[in-house]
């Protein structure tokens, strides 16, 4: 086998410039493979080979930290300084990300969850039947082009409907985002696979993303074989590891490419921006110029354009509403964000004065108990 490099893991010059400005003597680039919530697994190479460390987070890192968006996630770099037995490898910085996948964090947040991060590659799995929701692809389309890393989506199951369903939902997908790739495949059939594997490259990063149920892991398995560089568990009749999804995970394949399985995502909150959302939904901004006001709102104004077309046939009325609801949720997040910032620099300003006249008294205190001559 050949020896192992940080190059396998996504590496590059840049990473390794910026390394080389904040690392101390000792320190060893990772890529974080799993979050324990209250620790991380990286991973590094020592000697040619793949060692993996369980780490905790610096202090200076986690306050550093603006908000949780800035903490390290899975598929980060980061500089870490080992330990020994006696003591814990520790997470001393986060190098900087080329890109992120990011969503809302769930309920009425208005942080930003980041999935994943430096990822070349999204793959969503989807089938034709009961899964399949364009309203949703479209918001996997509008967050994977705002993280500007390729989407991939992969139709499976195919087996269990007919040529024309698949077809169909591949169309519509196109339709969506003609910068998609689309594949029809089966796990179960080991149909597609070869069409798959085309994204894992050396040292390229792809993410899974999906519904439970649909048939991700399976597929994921089926991807890995013998290729996969287990690091976890094994099975001690068969000798080999069965990757299931119970937590965010990168793992690498023996053949070059890398691998980050993602729980099943039963909703997709939106966590982008109004560029993000004009640009996959060009057809409807086209058409709201044309609208006879400037700040029609496209549901009760008179003269939208947006309205004719769907009433004439020219635009999908399901497309349509999913756009306006994705817009709303947009503008909701921003107003929450404004109210966060605010409050936020309120009790900033609130706290400074409190220290300022903190100080003051423990001046005027000082003074006071100083002998006098």
């Amino acid at each position: 086998m050949a020896a192992r490099r940080l190059e396998d893991l996504g590496w590059n010059e840049a990473l390794a410039a910026e390394f080389a400005r904040c690392a101390a003597p000792g320190w060893r680039a990772a890529r974080l493979i799993r979050d324990n919530k209250i620790s991380y697994g990286a991973l590094y190479v020592e000697a040619g080979v793949f060692e993996e460390v369980e780490v905790v987070l610096g202090g200076k890192v986690y306050h550093e930290a603006a908000n949780d968006a800035e903490l390290p996630a899975v598929g980060d770099w980061v500089a870490l300084e080992l330990g020994t037995a006696e003591q814990d490898s520790v997470i001393r910085a986060r190098l900087r990300r080329r890109n992120r996948l990011s969503r809302k964090a769930a309920g009425q947040s208005t942080e930003e969850q980041v999935m994943v991060a430096n990822v070349d590659v999204v793959v969503v799995v989807t089938e034709a039947g009961p899964d399949f929701n364009p309203r949703r692809m479209e918001r996997f389309f509008t967050i994977i082009g705002r993280s500007g890393a390729q989407a991939v989506v992969l139709l499976n199951k195919c087996d269990l409907y007919a040529r024309e369903q698949n077809q169909a939902a591949a169309a519509l997908l196109l339709e969506l985002n003609p910068e998609a790739r689309i594949h029809i495949t089966s796990a179960h059939e080991k149909l597609g696979l070869k069409a798959l594997k085309q994204y894992f490259q050396p040292g390229a990063t792809v993410a899974m993303v999906g519904s439970s149920g649909v048939g991700k892991s399976a597929l994921i398995n089926q991807l890995l074989g013998d290729d996969f560089q287990w690091t976890g568990e094994v099975n001690e009749t068969t000798g080999k590891g069965r990757h299931t999804t119970t937590a965010r995970e990168l793992m690498v394949l023996r053949r070059g490419g890398i691998i980050i399985d993602n729980p099943g995502i039963r909703e997709v909150q939106m966590w982008t921006d109004e560029s993000a959302l004009r640009d996959r939904f060009a057809d409807i901004e086209a058409l709201a110029s044309e609208c006879r006001f400037h700040d029609c709102k496209h549901a009760t104004d008179a003269g939208c354009a947006i309205k004719a077309a769907v009433a004439d046939g020219r635009l999908d009325e399901e497309r349509y509403r999913g756009f306006l609801k994705l817009d709303a949720e947009i503008a909701q997040l921003q107003a929450r964000s404004k109210t966060r910032r605010m409050t936020v620099e309120r009790r900033s300003k609130r706290d400074h004065k409190i220290k300022a006249r903190n100080r003051e008294d423990r001046i005027e205190i000082e003074r006071d108990l100083k002998p006098r001559a």
